[in-house]
């Protein structure tokens, strides 16, 4: 399994507004097409307006051919055209879990 960490940093003031977002437009087939969703978190202490969401997935193959589905639906391209102004930043991160890990 391969763990895919993605990290948005939210215009102050918009991170309210970007969750409701992703909760009423795109939640139910995010998940659907990517399946394993591990967590969807915000922070509350630290580097303030960051939103982190985990997904796991068998393997890097896999994670493409679903990223893959996801990115033609229609839903997911009215998603990004109503966020992107939203965020400053994204970062990308795909991490295996140590032999001892509880998450596998």
């Amino acid at each position: 399994m391969i763990i895919e960490m993605r990290t948005y940093t939210i215009k102050p003031g918009e991170l309210n507004n970007f969750l409701n977002i992703y909760d009423k437009e795109i939640r139910k087939i995010h998940i659907e097409t990517l399946g394993n969703q591990i967590g969807f978190f915000y922070t509350e202490i630290g580097n303030l307006n960051e939103v982190v969401h985990l997904y796991g997935y068998k393997s890097f193959e896999d994670r493409q051919k679903r990223r893959s589905v996801l990115s033609k639906t229609p839903e997911f391209k009215s998603y990004i055209s109503k966020v992107k102004n939203l965020i400053i930043d994204m970062k990308n991160q795909l991490m295996q879990p140590a032999e001892f890990s509880k998450i596998k």
